[in-house]
């Protein structure tokens, strides 16, 4: 497959193949999140954001599994790297444990790995003087030793965001407010506080400002004189400085000044939940980096390939054992995934790709002024589209399917669309042309 001329060639989607696999892996799957039968077939050519399903429809992937594969299907900026080395087994170790070499000297070995990561991250959040990293398997496991770290240095309270989404384990389940379906009956976290996430382009109507003591919800509700929580007692704030799950909603300024000042006036810990926004999702390395807001915590994960957890030496717990896990700092070839995805954002100056890619479909899909689009939004490749109505969203959703774009919602009636980092215009062009027939169609 030749990523410079491939397109979408779709004859039925679904198709019959990817039906019956579908129908097979459900026999033994617990029910999940699938959402429509698209089956990559990870056998056939797939580049870029072009892949090749089940049945042989050829799809332009405008999701990224989620922001998970950053640079899109067999990226030879990544894969003709990977296949120079001749991998050992096994590629996961035991990584609290035990160390991984990947050759000499441990500052440029031949085959960088958790170490050179975390370096990697160091180097990355060294404007916010981090200089220290816990790597760990997933998304969720980054959010849970951030919130750790923070209640280890005290406070048994904390504040979350209307519309978050922080993971699926208990702990950072409890942080979630996106859906009742993720949280319902089970146990959570006491002493975390929810409060309007402000994305309001004009005047605030969403609750966060108020005529209190302190102008805006937390900052009421901290106040020395009439507020009802100690500030003492409060461990963390945190939220996504793009929301994803949650719409893709992107902080109003005043909000983000908001939440320095009480960072700020009371010592309170700011994580920033960078997992499906962090790695030059949206132009800079971190999302935080758009805000005028100093975190305390990073968490990322999916396009970084492994779990992270990067803040400050003084926020790590001293005690050894205090944080561990079997396989975090030792996944050798996810953490040499994620060495070079970091790599190639630099080498191939992929932030001004994601600037210049961004604004391109934004202003494409803006001026075809589509009907039944209320809102266009995002920061770089981090994009959304809001709809109506939910019915219109997934009408739409559905349509991109069967002309070859894969797309996925977010939010209640909202669009995603994630290209890879390096996407070209002329694939822009493709997937917002497919897009907007879908809306059409929709009407």
């Amino acid at each position: 497959m030749d990523r410079e001329t491939a397109e979408p060639q779709v004859r039925e989607m679904p198709g019959k193949k990817a039906k019956q696999w579908s129908d097979y892996h459900h026999q033994f799957a617990a029910p999940t999140t699938y959402v429509y039968d698209f089956v990559w077939d990870i056998t056939e050519d797939a580049t870029g954001p072009f892949c090749t399903d089940v049945d042989g429809n050829v799809l332009l992937d405008f999701t990224s599994h989620v922001a998970a594969a950053p640079l899109g299907y067999n990226n030879p900026k990544i894969m003709d790297k990977i296949r120079a080395f001749d991998l050992p087994d096994p590629t996961k170790i035991a990584g609290q444990d035990f160390y991984a070499a990947g050759g000499w000297p441990p500052e440029d070995p031949e085959f960088p790995g958790p170490t050179q990561l975390m370096e990697r991250l160091v180097d990355a959040t060294s404007h916010y003087d981090m200089d220290t990293v816990f790597l760990s398997n997933s998304g969720a496991e980054a959010v849970e030793n951030a919130i750790k770290i923070c209640y280890n240095r005290g406070g048994h309270r904390a504040f979350n965001f209307d519309g978050a989404f922080h993971g699926r384990t208990l702990g950072a389940l409890s942080l979630n407010r996106s859906k009742v379906a993720h949280r319902k009956g089970y146990p959570e976290i006491p002493g975390v506080v929810s409060v309007p996430y402000c994305s309001c382009t004009g005047e605030c109507e969403c609750g966060w400002r108020t005529n209190g003591p302190g102008g805006n919800v937390i900052a009421d509700k901290l106040d020395p004189a009439q507020g009802v929580i100690d500030p003492e007692e409060v461990s963390y704030i945190i939220l996504e400085p793009v929301q994803g799950e949650g719409g893709y909603r992107v902080p109003n300024p005043q909000f983000v000044a908001d939440i320095a000042e009480i960072r700020a006036t009371y010592d309170i810990n700011v994580i920033a939940d960078e997992i499906q926004s962090g790695m030059g999702r949206t132009g800079e390395m971190w999302a935080i980096d758009h805000l005028d807001l100093e975190p305390d915590v990073i968490t990322s994960a999916k396009g970084l390939r492994v779990g992270a957890t990067i803040s400050r030496s003084d926020v790590f717990p001293e005690e050894k054992g205090r944080l561990s896990s079997t396989w975090g700092a030792g996944d050798v070839l996810s953490s040499l995934q994620g060495v070079l995805t970091m790599d190639a954002i630099q080498e191939y100056d992929l932030l001004a790709n994601v600037d210049a890619r961004g604004q391109q479909a934004r202003e494409l899909i803006e001026d075809a002024n589509p009907e039944n689009v209320i809102d266009v939004r995002g920061r770089g490749l981090m994009l959304a589209v809001e709809f109506d109505t939910k019915d219109r969203r997934e009408a739409v959703v559905d349509g991109a399917l069967s002309r070859g774009l894969l797309t996925l919602g977010c939010g209640y009636k909202t669009l995603r669309i994630l290209p890879p980092l390096d996407v070209t215009e002329r694939e822009i062009d493709i997937g917002v042309n497919l897009l907007l027939d879908a809306i059409e169609d929709a009407a």
